[in-house]
This record gives structure tokens, C-alpha cells and sequence, in this order.
């Protein structure tokens, strides 16, 4: 249902996915969704703001789902679960904030609201009159007489995601500013010594002299929200995990796709009985002609072991013994929106000396062609770390994403988006081994 600026609609279903869509080109920004819980106007605190750097509201009731292409378009989703949102909230907030350009640079933007069980259309809001925005609020899920109702809002802001999180009271983690030159050092002059410092008291540190009596200990201020990502490209495809801040905590790989129209044209031509034959090792098509990916890694730990996380013959990992890596679930689908997930953990990172984190074919496709990716690497503490894959055009059923090593210093994660064609009769694992010189030993197995 197309709304005009200030028009409102009833929303007369337990769960929304809210779809920010734009179209995509060179030169186009980036954009990204993101949704506000408020009370009375505002945020109750940091945890109210859902967006990239904080994915999930502690309710559960919304969700920051990832981003999407198909040809051109893109999307970037939020999930709502209207029934779940805490009694207090009274709306949700709907944004886009463009990275690397105003919105007047994107064209097609949009926001739709589907019913989440069946994504039938709900709303759409068409934004075209951008200009220098950074940020837009597009829309707002709020309550009306215990309904929840959607306005289209189309309200601009040009200080970006930083100026409209403030607005509605988010604490922002401000980007340091460059130091001031270091003025000239003076001429040399004489002076007197120094005194000596007074000695503390035997045994007793800085950090520990208790306040006067009667003082209580303040409490420190929890710290601001970090608005910042980084993106991957093949001009600047790596970057430092530990000088960007993730140098511990769980850090979560995500594959996100869909099928393009391509794609679906195969399988609908090639029918389900030739496809189910195209299962590697026996394996079934999925329901629906759906396409398979598995997300898989190889990893290389410091004291010379080695191995591979899939969900072949159930080889998930584990997250707090060795690899420390573990796959979180498998989508034999595609259909669910958070994709594929591998979670890392960066307590150990010490003992990594390289992970490949890479994808394969499973069933329901010959090849990546008509495939629509994103991968989006996501530690607990520092920036997320994001980028696409690039249309495959060879017969490939392997792909590399990305490549973890440890050059001493700390992690590197190196954005490979590497496709890969297995010789007749090599598996797209065995592949991928040769390619980055593993060197494991294989053998055929099912899940």
C-alpha cells in the first residue's frame, strides 16, 4: 500500500519485517536501517537503538536482520515482534543513515512493512525529494488504543546516524580528532631539579585509596554507542580486528543471501528429480527448491593442528576448546532471514594462526551464478567488519570469503570473495584446502 508523508495505516498482525530498500550502483552510498525504542519521545537508554553495531534489543522483540541484494536492488531489514515489544515502549522508530554520501545520491529509496509470516505488503513510503540528508526517519510502528499503527515520517536530518541517535537521547562515541602540531621545542634552559615525589604509603596503590568517609563511590557512566563500521572492497580489502577493537569476546560471522532471478530460472528448468541428483554426496534438494549454502572454515591453530568447520558428518567445532570456532546452525533453506552464522572466539585468538571462512554448494544450484551475498563479520567489542561478493560468473560451487591471520601483532581479517571451480570429481572443501595450502586429508562424508 503506497502512503504519502504523514499518512498512517492500521498494522493488524502479531510480527513486521521492515525492508529499507534502495537501488545500488557505483558511486551510490551505502545505507543502513536502524530503529529507536521510545518512551515519551526518547530512548530510555543505549540499549534502546538497534543498527549494525547493536543488533538485538534485550526484549528480543527487535531485531537488526542484515542486508540483502538482488541485481540491483539492496535491502537492509529490521524484524519487529509488535506483540513482544514491552508495555512501556509507545513507538519504534524506523531510520536510514547513509555512509559515504547524502541520500540525495540514492535513488529508489523506500521502506516497506510486510506481515512477517507470509511478507505480504503491509506499507511502503517512497522517499524522493533527498537532498544533502545523511539520515532519514522514514517511518514509526506506535499505539493507538492498544493497536499498533505505521506513518510514513520522511524527516532529514544532515549530521547523519550521530545527529539523529542524539536527538532522541543516545549516548555517541565521538571520532577522536587529530592532535594540534607540537609546537617548537624552547631554547634549552637551566633549571633548578625537580623535588622528589612523595613516597605512597607501603602497599597501598593509586587505584586503591578509598574516598573520605561518607563519600559514596561514584558510578561510572556506561560507555557510548560506536557508530562506526568498516567496509570491505577490492581497493581496500583488509583490516586490523585487534587495532579496531576486537580483541576479545565472541565475534559472530554471518552469510546472509538470496537467490537471484537467475537462479530461480535454473532451478525451475532443470525440475527437482535432476537436482536432487546434483546433491554432493547424496545429499537431498531442499524443501521448496530452496538453495543450500553451507558456511564452513578451515582453520590452522599455533601448535600445528589443523582441521575444518562444517556441517558435514556434524562437524559444528566447539567455542571454548580447540578450534574455538563453532557453527551455529545450518540453513539448509535459505529461507531464514539471518542466514548462516559461525561464531569465533577471540579469548583464544593467541592460539589462531589463520582461519579461512568460506562457503559451498550444498543442493539446489550448479553454481553461485544468480546468488546475492553479504557477509558481515561482527566482533563483541569493536566495529563491525562488512562487504559483498561480486556476481559469479564461472561454474563455481566453492567460494573463499574472508582470511583470518595472526601476523603478531594481532588478527587481520583479508576480504577474499574468491570463487572457485573443483576439478570433476574434487570436492568443493578439497578445493578450497588446495587453494590456500591446508594440506588435510579428505574423505567423503554426508550431513
Amino acid at each position: 500500500m503506497p502512503m504519502l508523508r504523514g499518512g498512517n495505516v492500521p498494522v493488524p498482525v502479531p510480527a513486521v519485517r521492515v525492508e529499507l530498500g534502495w537501488q545500488s550502483a557505483p558511486g551510490v552510498p551505502d545505507v543502513d536501517a536502524s530503529a529507536l525504542l521510545l518512551v515519551s519521545g526518547k530512548v530510555r537508554n543505549d540499549a534502546d537503538f538497534v543498527f549494525y553495531n547493536q543488533p538485538a534489543h534485550a526484549s528480543g522483540a527487535v531485531r537488526h536482520e542484515g542486508k540483502r541484494s538482488a541485481g540491483g536492488a539492496m535491502t537492509d531489514a529490521i524484524a519487529v515482534d509488535l506483540a513482544a515489544v514491552e508495555p512501556a515502549v509507545e513507538k519504534v522508530v524506523l531510520a536510514a543513515s547513509a555512509d559515504g554520501g547524502s541520500f540525495g545520491a540514492v535513488p529508489g529509496l523506500h521502506i516497506r512493512v510486510l506481515e512477517a509470516a507470509t511478507g505480504a505488503e503491509l506499507a511502503r513510503f517512497d522517499s524522493a525529494d533527498a537532498t544533502t540528508e545523511t539520515a532519514f526517519v522514514l517511518g514509526e510502528l506506535y499505539r493507538r488504543q492498544g493497536a499498533w499503527k505505521f506513518r510514513a515520517v520522511g524527516q532529514g536530518y544532515a549530521t547523519g546516524l550521530a545527529g539523529l541517535a542524539t536527538d532522541f537521547g543516545i549516548g555517541v562515541e565521538e571520532e577522536p580528532a587529530a592532535p594540534p602540531p607540537a609546537p617548537a621545542p624552547p631554547a634549552p634552559v637551566q633549571a633548578p631539579p625537580a623535588p622528589a615525589p612523595l613516597p605512597l604509603p607501603a602497599g597501598q596503590p593509586v587505584a586503591s585509596i578509598p574516598p573520605p568517609p561518607g563519600q559514596a563511590v561514584p558510578t561510572p557512566a556506561p560507555p557510548p554507542v560506536r557508530l562506526t563500521k568498516i567496509t570491505l572492497t577490492k581497493d581496500a580489502p583488509a583490516v586490523s580486528l585487534t587495532k579496531q577493537g576486537g580483541a576479545s569476546g565472541a565475534m559472530r560471522v554471518n552469510l546472509n543471501w538470496s537467490a537471484g532471478s537467475a537462479g530461480k530460472r535454473f532451478a525451475k528448468k532443470l525440475g527437482r528429480k535432476a537436482m536432487e541428483a546434483m546433491g554432493a554426496r547424496g545429499a537431498l534438494l531442499p524443501p521448496s527448491g530452496d538453495i543450500d549454502l553451507d558456511l564452513c572454515a578451515l582453520y590452522e591453530l599455533t601448535d600445528g593442528s589443523a582441521g575444518v568447520v562444517h556441517p558435514i558428518a556434524n562437524a559444528f567445532g566447539d567455542l571454548h576448546a580447540p578450534p574455538y570456532i563453532l557453527l551455529d546452525r545450518d540453513d539448509r533453506t535459505g529461507a531464514v532471514a539471518t542466514g548462516e552464522n559461525l561464531t569465533v572466539n577471540l579469548d583464544h585468538q593467541a592460539r589462531f594462526r589463520r582461519i579461512l571462512v568460506f562457503v559451498t554448494v550444498y543442493a539446489g544450484a550448479r553454481s553461485f551464478e544468480g546468488l546475492n551475498a553479504t557477509v558481515t563479520l561482527q566482533p563483541q567489542h569493536g566495529a563491525p567488519v562488512e562487504f559483498s561478493l561480486d556476481a559469479c560468473t564461472v561454474p563455481s560451487t566453492v567460494c573463499a570469503l574472508a582470511l583470518i591471520t595472526n601476523t603478531g601483532d594481532g588478527l587481520v581479517v583479508r576480504r577474499e570473495a574468491r570463487y572457485l571451480v573443483p576439478e570433476p570429481g574434487i570436492s568443493p572443501q578439497r578445493t578450497v584446502d588446495h587453494a590456500y595450502g591446508w594440506g588435510l586429508r579428505w574423505s567423503p562424508a554426508g550431513k
